[in-house]
C-alpha cells in the first residue's frame, strides 16, 4: 500500500509539468528531474553488471520480479514489441534493463531463464535487498512484500513505469502503461535518431 502510495506521489509530480513538457514525445521528458544511469548488480549469469556493458545503447531500466503474475510479462512484452517495430538499424541500439527486486526467490538461474523469453536484448539485474533499495531510491521509487501466504508465497508491489536513457546515460523519458507499443516505439526511433554516432 505504501509502495503505491508513493508511485501516485511520484507520477503526480511528473505529470505536473516541472520538466518543462515537451510535446514532442509520448513519453514524460525527466531529464531535469532523474540522475544518470548509475549501478552496480549481479547478472543472470552471477556476474558483476555495470551501464558500461551496455555503454553506447539506449538503456530501458524496469524493476520487477519473475513471479509477478500480471504486469511484468505485459510489460516486457510491449517492450519488445515497440522495439521490433523500430527501423531495423536501430534494433539492435535498445537493452532494457529489467531489475528484479525478489532476490530471495529470482535466483541467477531463474532470472536468465526468466529474460530469455522476452529476447537477446534483455539484461536480468538483481542484487541484495539494500542495493536494490538504493537504486529505487535514486529513480524515486519503492518497492514493498506483501506477508507471505500459508505456502510461503507473495507479492512485491512495486512501479510499472520504464526509464528510458539515452546513450551517454542520461535519464530522458518515463514511460506510463498507457502508452502503446507504437508510441514507445515512435520515442524510442525519435532518441535513436537523435544520438545515434
Amino acid at each position: 500500500m505504501m509502495a503505491r502510495l508513493f508511485w501516485l506521489m511520484f507520477a503526480a509530480l511528473a505529470l505536473t509539468g516541472c520538466a518543462g513538457g515537451d510535446d514532442n514525445w509520448h513519453g514524460k521528458d525527466i531529464s531535469s528531474l532523474m540522475p544518470k544511469l548509475e549501478f552496480r548488480l549481479r547478472g543472470a549469469g552471477s556476474e558483476t553488471v555495470t551501464p558500461a556493458d551496455s555503454g553506447g545503447n539506449i538503456r530501458l531500466l524496469y524493476f520487477g520480479f519473475t513471479s509477478c503474475p500480471d504486469v511484468c510479462p505485459t510489460t516486457l512484452t510491449d517492450l519488445r514489441r515497440s522495439i521490433r517495430q523500430l527501423p531495423e538499424e536501430y534494433q539492435d541500439d535498445v537493452t532494457t534493463l529489467f531489475v528484479s527486486v525478489d532476490p530471495r526467490r529470482d535466483t541467477p538461474e531463474r532470472l536468465a531463464s526468466y529474460v530469455n523469453f522476452f529476447g537477446d536484448q534483455v539484461v536480468g539485474l538483481t542484487g541484495t535487498e539494500a542495493e536494490l533499495r538504493k537504486l529505487a531510491k535514486r529513480y524515486r521509487t519503492t518497492f514493498g512484500y506483501d506477508e507471505p501466504d500459508a505456502s510461503g508465497n507473495y507479492n512485491v508491489s512495486h512501479s510499472s513505469a520504464v526509464y528510458v536513457f539515452d546513450r551517454a546515460g542520461n535519464a530522458r523519458l518515463l514511460l506510463r502503461p498507457e502508452l502503446s507499443p507504437e508510441q514507445v516505439s515512435e520515442d524510442l526511433a525519435q532518441l535513436a535518431r537523435e544520438s545515434r554516432t
